[in-house]
This record gives C-alpha cells, structure tokens and sequence, in this order.
C-alpha cells in the first residue's frame, strides 16, 4: 500500500512537472509559429481570421525576399564573419583555458579574476575606444572591424577551464613523464577531450554573432559586409515598409540557421554544459 502511494505521488509530481514545462513551451514556441504563420501566409489575408489557424500556404513572401534582398550575400558574409570569430576563439581561448586550469604560475589567481572581471563589462561599454582604434588602423567598414574585436573571449576562456577542470590530472602527468611537450599535450589531449566543450562555447559564439545588430551598425556603412540581421534592417527599412508577410519571411531565414545548427550540436552541446557545471573553485 505504502508502495502504491508512492509511486501514485510520483506519478502525479511527474504529470505536473511535464504539464508545466508543456505550457512553458507552448509560450516559448507561439512566436516562433506565429512568424513562421505569417511569412507562409498570402499578404491579404496575414490580417484575416484566427492567427492559430494554418491558412493556405505561399512562398510569395520568401520569392519576394529573395527578390529584393541580396540575402545570400548577407548568408556568407555572417558565415564568413562567425566561423573567422570562432577559429580565433579556438586559437587564442583554448590554450588561455589550458594554463589556467593546468599549469600553475605566479599571478594565477589575479588572471582568473581579471577573466572573471572582463565577463562582467559588456562589449557595448567599451564600443568606442575600440572603434576608435579600428578607424586608426583603417578598418571601419570592413571584415576585420566586425572580426578583430571578438577573437578572444573571457566567457569562452572561463567555460573552457571549468570543462578541463573535470579532466582527470593523471591524463597530464602521463603526457608529461612520456616527455610529451605542453604544445603536443595541447594538441593531442586538450583539443580532442574538450571537443564538447568547443562545441558549446560555438553555439554560443554562432548565435551571439549572427545576431548581432549593434555592432555592425556601429562599424558598417554601407552593406558590403552586412552580416544578416543589419543587411535585413537596411532593407526592410528601405524596401519593405510596413509588409509583414516579407518581415516574417526574412526574420524565419534568419533564425533557420541557428535551429539547424543547434540540432546537428545538441548532443555535444548538452555533454558540454553538464561537465562545465560540475566544476566550481
């Protein structure tokens, strides 16, 4: 009886626990729904009926994104600009991780904490002493101007560490009586056991940069190397006014590689954060 009473307790907490998180969703997802409802839906009727409801389906918005926006430049020049963001973060990130967590030198502790101060300061304040530098080196309205900033990163450096604090130190001293070299130790045992960790601070790095509107408005002027969001805004303001059906269709190609991204990562994304989130000082 005890036993039935308490699985019948389990069960229940278990149905208000899934009940809970299925209304969180549903909230989470409307707009998502909504945009995708809207950009499918023909102009004259984005207005008509329940917005729940699946009208007859068009690709007139997406044809006439294409049209009038030179989306699949503004798609390379954001791949362009995160995945050259991303392989500088792996060069300079990674090593910074590996000697905070392994190596052990004078002014350690002040170097973690100036990491851990850097996290604290948004890029926004420091804006204009680096734009300023950027137009002293002549690379305002350029690749560089959105790249450079960004190649190093506090939280990538502190997310790293945490990751390769749950390495076990026995992996590092048998490299090391094996006379294997901090580069070679670096190469051959940090890059290939934090894979899941890379990974995560990507989807970070992905997400965070092919979003990113302000800092491209603050150094582009024109859209020569319009990432997609400041590309998208230009022309939405100049183009497609105050037509919803063409906004939505080009808000949902904007959001689509973030998705596909996420599901091909999920799995090295979640092994990521629960072996980060074990470790705290």
């Amino acid at each position: 009886m005890i036993r039935t009473a308490s699985r019948n307790r389990y069960l229940l907490q278990q149905g208000f626990t899934h009940l809970a998180l299925a209304i969180g969703a549903i909230f989470m997802l409307l707009p998502f729904w909504l945009m995708l409802r809207t950009s499918l839906t023909p102009p004259d009727e984005i207005f008509r009926g329940n917005l729940l409801a699946l009208p007859d389906l068009t690709l007139e918005n997406y044809a006439r994104v294409f049209a009038d926006v030179p989306i699949l430049r503004y798609y390379l020049n954001g791949i362009l600009v995160v995945v050259a963001i991303f392989l500088g973060q792996v060069a300079i990130c990674v090593p910074a991780a590996y000697v905070l967590s392994r190596l052990r030198f004078r002014g350690e502790g002040i170097s973690l904490w100036l990491v851990l101060a850097a996290m604290m300061v948004p890029y926004q304040v420091t804006a204009i002493p680096v734009y300023v530098l950027l137009s002293q080196l002549g690379l305002i309205n350029s690749y560089g101007a959105l790249i450079l900033p960004f190649v190093s990163s506090a939280f990538s450096v502190f997310l790293l560490r945490q990751f390769l604090l749950s390495i076990p130190q026995s992996v590092f001293e048998s490299a090391r009586l094996d006379g294997a070299s901090p580069f070679r130790i670096l190469w051959h045992i940090v890059f290939p056991m934090a894979r899941p960790a890379i990974t995560t601070f990507g989807i970070f790095t992905f997400v965070s940069h092919w979003n990113d509107y302000f800092w491209p408005s603050f150094v582009l002027r024109n859209d020569a190397a319009a990432t997609v969001p400041f590309g998208i805004v230009r022309f939405l303001d100049q183009e497609l006014g105050s037509e919803y059906g063409p906004q939505m269709a080009a808000a949902t190609l904007t959001v689509l590689p973030l998705l596909v991204g996420f599901l091909l990562a999920q799995r090295q994304f979640i092994a990521g954060m629960s072996m980060t989130s074990g470790q705290v000082d």
